[in-house]
């Protein structure tokens, strides 16, 4: 142990550095302040793009295959149009499709997962054998399946991935679920003669808070590169429509000649991808700081899954019950 003083007002020790508690403060606060200030450029993109680009996303008007200048930033694509303006309206249809389909396979995963975990055995073995099942597809698959049977467009890929997360989110819940029904007030409400429903609604639903705000700001991101996948195989947004995949697409013709077509989108999907998962692990921190990385971990591997080689799902699970295993009060 070292027998250094700090005197009052000098800086900490560098190996100190992390673990001072003025220095947690500050960072926890410029983490907030650069979470929100991101919250607020995506909700302004999906809002009014307008603000940030004035010009037509669909009409050309300028030099065709123009490369990036002070008039257009970003450059033209093949038809003249300026492709900063495609960029910024292409974010609207991207994270209203990542946004809503995430939302909807929370609210779909949290309905399955609490019949997983309080129905009657029957029930609970039917609905989770058809969650495992999904569970053996890649996310990327059932999104696929469902754009060939809704159709292309915004409203299809808010479909295809909200049925795509839901298993995920689905067996998530089912094991926080289990895990709270071995609490005392759980046991205790029953004891009392409360019925099913009701329990799960007064001390279910409101302790899932935590799981259920991680598995929305971690999944984003992922519903980010699902939306602009199937935009890339031609099978969402169609031109000419402003979309990131559509247009990343569309200039991998002219990637020899006009490196920009495809350097800008594929940037806008790498920097929100990025963005929404720091924005994601800013909550998780405010939510929980001393279970940060393992709920990040299995998150990211629940969701992720679909993508990545191997079936990830079960180490997943086994940090998820391990989280707060001490029980909740």
């Amino acid at each position: 142990m070292s027998g250094s003083v700090t005197l009052p007002g000098s800086l900490p020790e560098p190996g100190h550095l992390v673990t001072h508690p003025g220095w947690r403060r500050t960072a926890t606060v410029l983490a907030s302040v650069v979470g929100a200030v991101i919250a607020a450029v995506l909700v302004l993109l999906l809002v009014h793009p307008s603000t940030l680009a004035s010009g037509s996303p669909i009409v050309g008007r300028g030099d065709v295959l123009a490369a990036p200048s002070r008039s257009h930033l970003f450059g033209t694509d093949q038809l003249g149009r300026d492709l900063f303006a495609r960029i910024i309206w292409g974010a609207r249809p991207v994270l209203l499709a990542s946004v809503l389909g995430v939302c909807a396979a929370t609210i779909l995963g949290m309905t399955l997962g609490i019949i997983g975990g309080v129905a009657p055995r029957l029930i609970s073995a039917v609905v989770m054998r058809v969650v495992d099942v999904l569970l053996a597809l890649p996310v990327l698959l059932i999104a696929l399946m469902i754009i060939a049977i809704a159709g292309s467009g915004v409203s299809s890929i808010v479909i295809a991935v909200a049925v795509a997360f839901t298993p995920g989110y689905a067996r998530v819940v089912a094991v926080s679920v289990r895990r709270l029904r071995r609490a005392e007030y759980v046991q205790a409400a029953q004891v009392f003669g409360e019925s099913g429903p009701r329990t799960a609604l007064r001390h279910l639903v409101p302790n899932l808070a935590t799981e259920v705000i991680v598995l929305v700001t971690s999944g984003i991101g992922w519903a980010v590169l699902t939306s602009t996948t199937l935009s890339f195989l031609g099978l969402g947004v169609r031109l000419p429509s402003p979309d990131w995949g559509t247009d990343l697409a569309a200039g991998a013709t002219y990637i020899s000649s006009a490196w920009w077509l495809t350097t800008f989108p594929g940037l806008a999907i790498t920097v929100t991808i990025v963005l929404a998962n720091f924005l994601g692990d800013i909550v998780i921190g405010e939510l929980d700081p001393r279970g940060r990385r393992q709920l990040r971990g299995a998150v990211r591997a629940v969701v992720g899954s679909g993508f990545g080689p191997g079936n990830r799902w079960s180490p997943a699970l086994v940090v998820l019950g391990r989280h707060k295993g001490g029980g909740t009060s």
